[in-house]
């Protein structure tokens, strides 16, 4: 970064390092002065650790990378370069990724497919972690659980552009990855809150409502049709099945329209109580 001309700091989180991380970080910092260190209490994981970053970070453009250096650093110049064109987000494409393929390479090509067709947000690898920000974006993200992996999806919710380019990536010769197919089911439950996020994060009445609207309308359908059974033909419908899949379809539609309004009012108590906005502004002509 320093023959780029441009003033930067580095910031290095460490996430619970139960090695001598922090010692190396100490002695580091001497001889550094970009440098900036977060030493977090315990290993809160990824999401935890690079909204820490965020939360930390003083310049216009933040850039994010993983401390394995599987990333290399000298693609840094090319993101920020591609930033400056009128992107909000650029992401790292790793076109030749230097991972096993049956743990590593499969789960993310899988990954990245389901969760392109999902959102909509095309891009080649979302689990690329350098990235380019714009500092207003960075500091607007909110990451919990292993949302890091939505980055994307979560900025185009913001209402960012989004770039891409291919980064170089090296093989792993340091520590050992944590990362493995069994992580795929998670991604999938994440994804699952990505999706209601982006189509009714503010409006949550109208999926509770609309599924229980509908098994209020057929269970009443079928009482109603069971009562018409033993009024105008006298047959007995205490013993049916159906008499019981009805009631609990009315029953189960009562509760997830309940659930449609609680949520509605979580939603309304969080925005007027955090001053948030249901929009987000890019600029303002005056």
């Amino acid at each position: 970064m320093r023959p780029q001309g441009r003033s930067f700091e580095l910031i290095l989180v460490d996430d619970g390092s139960t090695d001598n991380s922090p010692e190396l970080l100490r002695s580091l910092k001497e001889s550094t002065p970009e440098l900036r260190v977060i030493f977090l209490r315990r290993n809160f994981g990824q999401s935890a650790a690079m909204t820490a970053g965020f939360d930390h970070a003083r310049g216009q453009v933040v850039v994010t990378m993983d401390g394995d250096l599987q990333n290399d650093p000298r693609n840094i110049p090319l993101l920020i370069s591609r930033l400056d064109q009128g992107f909000d987000l650029v992401n790292g494409w790793r076109r030749d990724r230097h991972d096993p393929f049956l743990s590593r390479r499969l789960p993310s090509k899988i990954a990245n497919w389901i969760i392109g067709i999902a959102t909509g947000v095309k891009l080649h690898d979302y689990g690329c972690s350098l990235k380019a920000y714009t500092g207003d974006l960075a500091k607007n993200l909110l990451l919990y659980g292993e949302l890091h992996r939505f980055i994307p999806v979560l900025a185009c919710f913001y209402g960012a552009r989004i770039g891409e380019v291919a980064v170089t990536h090296h093989p792993r010769i340091r520590g050992r990855s944590k990362y493995g197919i069994d992580r795929t089911y998670r991604v999938v439950l994440d994804l699952i809150l990505m999706l209601f996020f982006q189509k009714f994060a503010t409006r949550p009445l109208q999926l509770f409502g609309l599924g229980g609207g509908i098994l209020l309308v057929a269970g009443f359908l079928i009482e109603l049709y069971l009562t018409w059974l033993k009024l105008w033909h006298g047959q007995d419908i205490g013993g049916r099945p159906l008499l019981l899949f009805g009631a609990l379809l009315i029953i189960t539609g009562m509760v997830l329209v309940a659930i449609g309004l609680c949520a509605e009012l979580i939603i309304r108590t969080y925005y007027e109580s955090s001053g948030k906005r249901i929009y987000t502004v890019r600029e303002v002509l005056e």
